[in-house]
């Protein structure tokens, strides 16, 4: 077979480089720009909405929703809750929301004294039942409150446990809004309370010891201890913002509640270290503020 000539090799060139070149254009490969079709991205859809006036709510947490110690010693107090109590003293959220009247019958509290994160699951399958418009959560203080800082809630189990709640909460009702406060900051309640004796008394029963165990004691390790403690706290405040943010129908309180300056008026003078009536006041004013802001 002869050899092609120089022109026929010119030819084929010519007609290979104009095959690519279409092809080039067709498969917007190389430097060549794409059509204006592919170019354009699909826009996303809106989220929704946030209604600023839901017609009914449900709370779950741990004892600060149930008004520990806010009235007696040792026991629940729920009509001066910060999120469904019906107390004058405290507004609460669902009062404030729906007006006192309608919060009697449109509110429900499933908050349970000394819950952790890993009990929120189940809290939230008994209020789906009542199909609230929006749903308040509170809880960690007790994922932090340990007998010691080993035994405290790992920040992975947190998120997990967190991830699988609002999971949950979505299967049942996916429209249900949710309002997610920070978890208090606990060496500021430290801080606050022992300058009562009759406080530091109290705590030495075994109330927060991961935090408030020998709360006189400033050496070093007392200092490390409660450093960890405010550490874990902080970590989990970055999850609840991390796992609401994925959620169109959530909002995180900003760090409202653990940026709060309380004081011992804001104590419960039981304990030292729930939330008294004055608290959970501030705690409503605190939710209502998150849940009826507009753009937030």
């Amino acid at each position: 077979m002869r050899k092609p000539s120089h022109r026929s090799r010119t030819v084929l060139a010519a007609v290979t480089a104009t095959v690519l070149g279409v092809a080039g254009c067709d498969a917007a490969g190389g430097n060549s720009p794409a059509p204006d079709g592919t170019k354009a991205k699909q826009a996303k859809p809106s989220p929704p909405a946030w209604d600023v006036s839901p017609g009914s709510v449900a709370a779950v947490g741990d004892s600060i929703t149930r008004g520990f110690d806010a009235c007696s010693v040792l026991s629940d107090c729920p009509e001066v809750s910060w999120a469904t109590g019906d107390s004058e003293q405290v507004d609460s959220l669902a009062v404030r929301l729906l007006g006192r009247a309608k919060a009697a019958e449109h509110s429900w509290n499933y908050a349970v004294t000394g819950a952790r994160m890993a009990d929120l699951s189940g809290q939230i399958a008994q209020a789906a039942v009542k199909k609230p418009q929006l749903m308040t959560v509170m809880v960690g203080a007790n994922d932090a409150c340990r007998s010691s800082t080993s035994a405290m809630t790992s920040v992975a189990d947190f998120r997990t446990d967190f991830e699988d709640a609002l999971s949950s909460l979505r299967t049942r009702l996916p429209k249900t809004q949710v309002y997610v406060a920070s978890v208090p900051n606990l060496k500021r309640l430290w801080s606050q309370g022992r300058t009562n004796a009759l406080g530091k008394q109290v705590w030495k029963l075994g109330i927060c010891p991961s935090m408030l165990a020998d709360a006189d004691a400033l050496d070093s390790a007392a200092t490390l201890r409660r450093d960890t403690v405010q550490q874990r706290v902080e970590d989990y405040n970055k999850v609840l913002k991390e796992v609401c943010a994925k959620d169109e129908r959530c909002r995180f309180d900003g760090g409202a509640v653990y940026d709060y300056r309380f004081g011992t008026d804001q104590l419960s003078h039981w304990d030292w270290f729930h939330p008294s009536v004055n608290g959970q006041a501030r705690l409503a004013e605190m939710a209502y503020r998150a849940v009826v802001a507009k753009g937030a």
